[in-house]
């Protein structure tokens, strides 16, 4: 049996996974693998080097920096996140990632994104947290229509989460079936089709099959879902979700509101710690 930890997108409802994973840390709890997608990337990869706060510190901190996310930023870059500040200043020297950390924890990470070319979901094991990863963890979290595309190992790659909403079933393909799973949605919700299609089409359009998977975003993401849903039903995965929706926008500039965000996922983590270490202990 191999553990593993899930944990979905949703960009700064990401707080609620950083509320969870702090506790989960807290509590001494470990998994032989994890993987992320697009915010579960970026702010999932700070459990393996176990640096409990980090996320949650710095996107307090720098969320009103134009430096980290501006208008500014997307008209002259083409990226609302700047990447030197995002990917560079604030990991080497603001708040420092710890790849020493990263490298030396055995537990495997694994972040998805998905290639415009083909419009299906790439996924890459992190082995370092330096800068190869750091791109993959870029392109996994890169919005369309918000950010460049970023190409790496001879991929061209945006947001995983277009094509897949979680790594769950890549996880379970590659061996781990005990997956604890963060989703960022209460159970309630279900998305619809996105009403910037047309828009996303025409500013897209170099990217065909990119604007196919985007079509039915919707459909993939809800019948994911469904599926874990089940999953979760037999007993074969244990999921944490918010009870209600989170207080926070994807581009969340408030401090207080990522706050409430992050406060949820750990309350949710602690009343459930009991649950949590049955699971894994089966």
């Amino acid at each position: 049996m191999k553990t593993g930890l899930v944990m979905e997108g949703g960009a700064m409802r990401g707080m609620f996974t950083c509320g969870v994973i702090d506790v989960l840390m807290e509590q001494g709890i470990a998994f032989d693998g994890a993987g992320g997608i697009s915010a579960g990337a970026v702010f999932g990869c700070n459990f393996k080097s176990r640096q409990i706060g980090r996320p949650i510190r710095y996107n307090k901190k720098y969320c009103r920096d134009k430096r980290y996310k501006s208008v500014h930023s997307l008209l002259t870059t083409g990226d609302l996140y700047g990447v030197d500040f995002c990917y560079r200043e604030l990991p080497d020297e603001l708040d420092v990632f710890d790849r020493k950390a990263f490298r030396e924890n055995p537990m495997a990470f694994y972040v998805g994104a998905t290639d415009v070319d083909t419009g299906k979901i790439v996924y890459h094991r992190c082995a370092d947290g330096g800068e190869t990863d750091m791109r993959w963890m870029r392109a996994s979290a890169s919005m369309p229509m918000v950010s460049r595309v970023v190409e790496i190992d001879g991929y061209r790659l945006l947001d995983g989460g277009v094509v897949d909403p979680t790594p769950y079933f890549y996880m379970k393909e590659q061996g781990y079936d005990r997956c604890v799973v963060v989703l960022t949605q209460p159970e309630t919700y279900r998305k619809e089709k996105s009403g910037m299609l047309p828009l996303m089409r025409l500013a897209l359009q170099r990217y065909p099959k990119l604007t196919e998977a985007m079509a039915k975003r919707h459909e993939v993401y809800n019948a994911h879902i469904a599926a874990i849903r089940a999953e979760e039903k037999a007993g074969k995965c244990l999921v944490l979700r918010p009870p209600e929706a989170l207080p926070v926008h994807r581009t969340e500039s408030s401090p207080e509101k990522l706050e409430l965000a992050y406060q949820m996922g750990r309350k949710e983590a602690e009343k459930r710690l009991g649950e949590i270490r049955a699971f894994l202990e089966k």
